[in-house]
C-alpha cells in the first residue's frame, strides 16, 4: 500500500488554519517528503507522524513557502538522534541553498545527500518505486514528482509445469534471475505474465498548465495540483504570477485522466476553496478542494 498526506494547503503565507503545501508519501517503509515551507514540522505532529523517518525529500523550486521549513525539521532530526543518511533532490542550486539554510543548523549527526535535477525530466530508482521529476513553468526553475511503484505479472504455475522448469528455480525466476543449466537457459518471462497496474501519485505546484504536466501525470491514480484561485476573475492574476486556476487544474486532471484530483496550494485569499467545486467538477466530476491532512491509503487493484 501506498499512503498519501497532503500536510498542508497553503501557497504564499501559512494561515493559523492552513499550513503551507506539503505533501508525505510513504511505500515499502519509506518516507519521502515533496516541499517543506514553514509550519510543515506542526502539520506531522497533527497528523501523529515523526519526521524522523524521512528518507527523501524533494523540492520543487526555491520560493520559501516551499522549502522555509527545512533548518527546523533538520534540527528536529538530529535532536532525536537520526544517523542514517538524508537524501534531498531539487532543480540546480539545490546544494547552495540548503547550504546557506543551513548556516542555523550548522551540526548535525547525519549525512546531507544532494541529487540536483539536471534536466528537463529525470528519473531516480529506489527500491520498489520510481520518482520523476519533470519541469513546468514558473516565474524560477521548478518541477513537479510523480511517484510510480509498478507491479510485476503473476506467476503461472501452469506455465512452468507445462515447460517443465524444474520447481526449484520458480522462486528465483520470480525475483529476476535468468538460470542457465545443462545447456537450457530459463527467463522470467516464462513464468511470469504480463505487468500488472501499479500505483501513480503526481504532485504538481506553482506552474501554468503545460503539457508536461497532463503528459506526465496520465493515469495517475491521484493528481495533486495547486488551485490557487478560486474565481474566474483571476485568470490574468494567475498568468502574470505564473500559477493555475482550480479551473486550469480540473482540465488538466482530465487531459491526463486521472483517477482523482486533489487541490491544493491555496491562494491565502482563497478562504473557502469548497465554494468553487461545482463548476470545478463540471471540467472534472472527481475533484476534491483538499484540506490539511488529507490522507488516502491506495493499494493495488485486486485481481
Amino acid at each position: 500500500m501506498l499512503d498519501v498526506s497532503l500536510l498542508g494547503t497553503g501557497g504564499m503565507m501559512p494561515l493559523p488554519y492552513r499550513w503551507l503545501t506539503s505533501l508525505m508519501l510513504r511505500y515499502n517503509g519509506k518516507s519521502i517528503l515533496i516541499d517543506c515551507g514553514e509550519g510543515t514540522q506542526i502539520a506531522l505532529r497533527e497528523k501523529g507522524w515523526s519526521p524522523n523517518p524521512v528518507d527523501i525529500i524533494c523540492f520543487t523550486h526555491y520560493h520559501a513557502d516551499h522549502i522555509s521549513g527545512l533548518p527546523g525539521m533538520l534540527l528536529t532530526m538530529g535532536n532525536a538522534e537520526r544517523r542514517e543518511p538524508l537524501l534531498l533532490i531539487g532543480p540546480r542550486g539545490l546544494t547552495k541553498v540548503v547550504n546557506s539554510l543551513r548556516t542555523i543548523a550548522p551540526e548535525l549527526p547525519f549525512e546531507i545527500r544532494f541529487q540536483e535535477i539536471a534536466e528537463e525530466e529525470q528519473t531516480f530508482s529506489f527500491e520498489g518505486f520510481q520518482l520523476k521529476a519533470f519541469k513546468v513553468n514558473h516565474s524560477v526553475t521548478c518541477y513537479g514528482y510523480s511517484m510510480t511503484v509498478a507491479r510485476g505479472g503473476r506467476f503461472d504455475r501452469e506455465r512452468a509445469l507445462e515447460q517443465q522448469i524444474p520447481m526449484k528455480f520458480w522462486s528465483r525466476l520470480q525475483k529476476g534471475e535468468v538460470i542457465e543449466q545443462d545447456g537450457r537457459a530459463y527467463t522470467p518471462d516464462m513464468v511470469i505474465g504480463a505487468p500488472r497496474k501499479g500505483l501513480k501519485v503526481t504532485y504538481c505546484t506553482d506552474t501554468r498548465p503545460v503539457d508536461s504536466i497532463a503528459a506526465n501525470g496520465a493515469g495517475s491514480d491521484l493528481l495533486i495540483l495547486e488551485g490557487m484561485y478560486g474565481e474566474p476573475e483571476k485568470l490574468a492574476k494567475a498568468k502574470e504570477n505564473r500559477h493555475m486556476t482550480m479551473y486550469e487544474a480540473a482540465r488538466v486532471a482530465k487531459a491526463a485522466e486521472a483517477g482523482e484530483l486533489w487541490l491544493t496550494h491555496y491562494s491565502p485569499s482563497l478562504m473557502h476553496p469548497e465554494a468553487y467545486l461545482g463548476e470545478v467538477r463540471k471540467i472534472f466530476p472527481n475533484t476534491v478542494a483538499a484540506k490539511d491532512g488529507r490522507t488516502v491509503e491506495l493499494n493495488f487493484d485486486e485481481e
